[in-house]
């Protein structure tokens, strides 16, 4: 009988709290669907640019699902393959065969270089009996996945606590009642967003040097740009998690609830950091990437840490994150309103 009572009153709060019971059916439904969409994504062919390669030789490379490219102009590899998109250069001059790999993603590398040489073994020309030379833009051939996915993981466990932290900080405001009384005094709205962004900003750049130094430090995480541009980096990613944070715990009524964002706003986040390669996913989806801030932190971590590029290569990243936060800020000065209406 106790029992049966006790399970009565767990069932009528489950079905009193919407919010919960569509997050607690829903979610899972949203999530499957979008991992389904990512992971049966078609995978982008390779992309060769050659020059001097026989008609026979390309044949080959095409047949092994290589999209080539005829270079016809002169000019430095690098540079070719930067601004030609491609994932490696294979030139045949003066009797020697040397092949450039672009390497942001190591395992995509490696595969072309599979293929390159399954091609050549199966070629007749007299470059495919000549040894090659493989160098790379970034990384080795010691490169692993971890060394580009670590700036990626700097990134979002950064945003992923300070986006928690931040919001239940919030939240216990509210279910104190501190909150209520502050807006009680003639404190503007703005000011008292600015107060908690300043707070709780304070300990979220405490916490994002630690987690850099540790990991470029401790953990010895390949860095090979400057540690205070992915400072900057880390810096305005936990700036546009602290205001997200702070926005969402406006609309939870609890810390449980405060929990259910992570399903909806977080996880689908890790999906468009680069893991997954955004160019193979379908339009729609290659869209959502373009509202995820994440994916631009990501991206700009990734090129300071693993490709050593400079603030100026990456400030649209930059200019976009600074966007979102001022974004979430705004939104937050409004949220206020169903507060306190002054």
């Amino acid at each position: 009988m106790r029992i049966t009572a006790l399970v009565k009153r767990i069932v009528l709060q489950l079905v009193r709290d919407k919010r919960t019971l569509a997050l607690l059916f829903v979610a899972p439904l949203l999530i499957l669907t979008l991992m389904y969409f990512l992971f049966t994504s078609n995978e982008v062919p390779s992309v060769l640019g050659v020059k001097n390669v026989s008609d026979e030789l390309v044949a080959q490379l095409e047949k092994v699902g290589i999209d080539v490219v005829s270079i016809k102009v002169k000019g430095d590899i690098e540079t070719v393959i930067i601004e030609d998109e491609l994932d490696g250069y294979l030139l045949f001059d003066a009797g020697k065969v040397t092949l450039t790999l672009e390497n942001t993603d190591p395992s995509r590398s490696k595969m072309l270089l599979a293929k390159i040489q399954q091609a050549m073994g199966s070629s007749s020309s007299e470059m495919a009996k000549t040894g090659m030379d493989t160098s790379y833009i970034y990384g080795s051939d010691d490169t692993t996945f971890f060394d580009v996915l670590s700036p990626i993981l700097v990134g979002f466990f950064v945003f992923f606590f300070v986006f928690l932290i931040s919001g239940i900080g919030l939240l216990r405001e509210r279910m104190t009642g501190t909150l209520e009384r502050l807006l009680s005094t003639p404190i503007k709205r703005w000011e008292i967003v600015l107060g908690y962004l300043i707070g709780y900003g304070l300990f979220a750049i405490i916490q994002t040097i630690i987690v850099v130094v540790y990991a470029v430090n401790v953990l010895d995480m390949i860095l090979v740009g400057s540690i205070w541009h992915v400072l900057v980096v880390n810096g305005l990613i936990a700036l546009v998690a602290l205001s997200l944070g702070i926005l969402l715990s406006s609309f939870a009524a609890s810390e449980f609830q405060m929990i259910q964002f992570i399903p909806l706003v977080i996880v689908p986040q890790v999906f468009f950091t680069g893991i997954i390669p955004i160019a193979g996913m379908p339009e729609i989806l290659q869209g959502l990437s373009k509202v995820m801030p994440i994916s631009y932190g990501a991206n700009a971590l990734k090129s300071i840490m693993y490709k050593g590029t400079g603030l100026s290569e990456i400030l649209s990243d930059l200019l976009i994150l600074l966007g979102f936060a001022i974004v979430f800020i705004v939104l937050n000065i409004l949220a206020l309103k169903k507060h306190r209406k002054e």
